[in-house]
């Protein structure tokens, strides 16, 4: 691209079934912004592989635009109609890619990527895709730094995009975090979002208070030493997409998911 877009909106993990697509296409319209200075992205929802062609041109038509900057796929695994889990032999996440990457050809896509891949599930998808995933969204915050599947995807040009990037409260009350925040005369927060910037990747942090908002524009540049301290915090902890007492996210077992 020539420029890059100022303000960037993504429209959540199942825009289509919560139908925020179309307060979002609200809020572009009454911001007066244009539409090339806004960079939309937003999911085929977990339900809808099988329906791509439908399901992106019901998302253009509630987002009121020609055009998404970002595509994903949400999840590796797929529901039914009825909300059922599809099981792997009803389903190949590499056929949805396939369609698309036909999506991303007709430019109503302008890229497409994953959300929720493990680096076996990228690996699948890599052998049989013609187009690299532009991004792949995961949860990612200090306590869950995922280093591996960041270096993977770097180094096949795959940007990373942490959701759930600031860890809840969980992390905000972490003494290193506050200790930290302290130093740099900043929130926790804004120490989190620094660090994931410093490791070269992508956040979506969202907040309803005004104050927030403006302070996860400003963030200080962490010395060296202060992030591999904060990288240290790593437990390994899910805490938007935890395994359930099965030990399964979504029907899948951690193994069938890559965790």
């Amino acid at each position: 691209m020539s420029s890059v877009p100022k303000f960037q909106l993504n429209t959540g993990a199942i825009a289509p079934a919560i139908g925020n697509e179309r307060y979002v296409a609200q809020a572009i319209k009454e911001s007066g912004i244009p539409r090339e200075e806004i960079f939309i992205t937003t999911k085929l929802a977990w339900h809808h592989p099988g329906r791509e062609e439908e399901a992106i041109q019901e998302s253009l038509r509630d987002l009121e635009t020609d055009y998404v900057d970002l595509y994903l796929i949400h999840w590796p695994q797929a529901l039914d109609a009825n909300g059922n889990l599809k099981l792997n032999n009803d389903y190949n996440f590499t056929q949805t890619w396939a369609a698309l990457e036909k999506i991303y050809e007709s430019g109503r896509a302008k890229a497409i990527g994953v959300s929720n891949f493990s680096i076996k599930n990228l690996d699948i998808l890599l052998n049989a895709a013609r187009i690299i995933p532009a991004d792949n969204q995961v949860e990612l915050h200090p306590y869950l730094v995922q280093d591996e599947l960041v270096q993977y995807c770097q180094a096949k040009g795959i940007a990373v995009t942490a959701y759930a990037p600031t860890g809840y409260a969980t992390v905000r009350a972490d003494p290193v975090i506050n200790e930290l925040a302290k130093k740099y005369g900043v929130a926790p927060t804004q120490i989190t979002l620094a660090w994931h910037v410093a490791r070269g990747v992508h956040v979506v942090p969202g907040s309803k208070n005004l104050e927030h908002q403006k302070e996860n524009l400003k963030l200080p540049t962490l010395a060296e030493e202060d992030v591999k301290r904060i990288t240290a915090l790593d437990k390994n902890l899910r805490l938007s997409n935890a395994p359930d007492e099965k030990g399964e996210v979504g029907g899948w077992t951690v193994e069938q998911l890559g965790w």
